[in-house]
C-alpha cells in the first residue's frame, strides 16, 4: 500500500501537480474511465476526438515544447501513418501488423524533413515544415495508390480476440489507452538524458553545443519521436473513420495541433492535454449558437493569450 501511495506521489510530482491537483486528477481519471457508461454516442464521439487530439498534441509537444523547434507541418506525419495503415490493409495485412510499419514510415518522414533542415532556425524552419506538410498532402492527392483526391475508402475495422471494434465505445477506450501510453512515454522522455539535452537546446543552442551536445542529432531525435506519435495516431484514425482523404491533413490541422500545445503551455504534459481538450470541447459546447461560436472561440483565445501568455498550464517558477 505504501509503495502504491509513493508511486502516485512521484507521478504527481513528475507532472508538476500540487497535492490538491493530484486528487483532482484522480477524480477526473475515474470520470473519464466511467464516461461511456452514462454518455450517449454524440458525447462519446466528441470525447474520442478529444483523446485523439491529445495524442497528437503530446507528440508535437516533444518537438515544440521539449526541443523548442517549430513545426507547421505536423499533419504530414499524421497523414503518413494513416495512409500507410490504409494502403497495407487494402493489400490484406492485419491492422495490428501495420502499426510498426506506420511508425517506421513516419520516423523516416521525420528524418527526411529533419535531416537537411534542422540546421535552420526560427522562421526558416517554420517555412520548410509548412512546405513539407503541403507537399505530403498534394502528393497524396495525386498518387493512385493513395486513392487520389477521393482518398481511401472501405478500410476495415480491426478486431481484438475476435471482437470487431465497430462501436464508438471500443474506439473511446482504445484512444484512452493510447493517451495513457503517450503520457508515460512523454514523462520518461522529459526526465531522460535526451530530455535534458532538448531543454538545454531550447534555452540556448549555442551553449548546449559548447557543452558537447550535438544539436542537429538531438533535434532530429525530437522530430523522429514526435513523428512516431503522429504516425500511431494516424493509423488508429484510419480504422476509426474507415476512410481518409488528403483534405483531412490540410495546414489547418497542423495549426490546430500547434495551437493546442501553445495554448496549454509549451513543454508541459498537462498543458498539452488541457490545450487539446479546450480546442475540441469548446466549439462543441457552444455549437447551439451556430457560426457565432467560432467568433466567440477566437475572442476567448485572444483573451487567454493576453492574460495567460505562457499558456493555461505554464511552467512553475522557483
Amino acid at each position: 500500500m505504501g509503495n502504491s501511495v509513493g508511486l502516485m506521489d512521484r507521478f504527481r510530482k513528475i507532472l508538476g501537480l500540487r497535492k490538491t491537483q493530484g486528487i483532482l486528477l484522480a477524480v477526473l481519471s475515474l470520470l473519464v474511465i466511467l464516461l461511456p457508461l452514462v454518455a450517449n454516442n454524440y458525447i462519446e464521439e466528441v470525447a474520442t476526438n478529444t483523446l485523439f487530439y491529445i495524442v497528437l498534441a503530446l507528440g508535437l509537444n516533444i518537438v515544440v515544447g521539449y526541443a523548442g523547434l517549430v513545426d507547421l507541418g505536423y499533419a504530414a506525419f499524421f497523414a503518413v501513418g494513416a495512409y500507410t495503415t490504409g494502403i497495407f490493409m487494402k493489400f490484406g495485412l492485419n491492422f495490428w501488423l501495420t502499426i510498426p510499419i506506420a511508425i517506421l514510415f513516419s520516423v523516416i518522414a521525420g528524418i527526411i524533413i529533419g535531416g537537411p533542415t534542422l540546421r535552420l532556425r526560427s522562421d526558416y524552419l517554420a517555412i520548410v515544415t509548412l512546405g513539407f506538410g503541403e507537399i505530403t498532402r498534394i502528393t497524396a492527392r495525386n498518387l493512385k495508390i493513395t486513392g487520389g483526391a477521393s482518398g481511401l475508402v472501405g478500410i476495415q475495422r480491426p478486431s481484438i480476440f475476435g471482437h470487431i471494434l465497430n462501436q464508438i465505445t471500443d474506439f473511446y477506450y482504445l484512444f484512452l489507452v493510447l493517451v495513457v501510453l503517450a503520457i508515460i512515454i512523454a514523462i520518461r522522455l522529459h526526465n531522460s538524458r535526451l530530455g535534458r539535452a532538448w531543454q538545454y537546446i531550447r534555452e540556448d543552442e549555442d551553449a548546449a553545443e559548447a557543452m558537447g551536445i550535438d544539436p542537429v542529432k538531438t533535434k532530429l531525435y525530437a522530430y523522429m519521436i514526435g513523428a512516431s506519435f503522429g504516425g500511431i495516431a494516424g493509423a488508429f484514425f484510419a480504422v476509426k473513420m474507415t476512410a481518409i482523404s488528403p483534405e483531412t491533413f490540410a495546414f489547418t490541422q497542423s495549426a490546430l495541433i500547434l495551437l493546442a500545445v501553445i495554448l496549454g503551455g509549451m513543454g508541459k504534459i498537462p498543458g498539452a492535454i488541457l490545450g487539446a481538450a479546450f480546442l475540441v470541447l469548446f466549439p462543441e459546447i457552444f455549437r447551439g449558437i451556430g457560426q457565432m461560436r467560432m467568433l466567440l472561440f477566437g475572442i476567448l483565445l485572444v483573451i487567454i493569450m493576453i492574460f495567460r501568455p505562457q499558456g493555461l498550464w505554464p511552467e512553475r517558477k522557483g
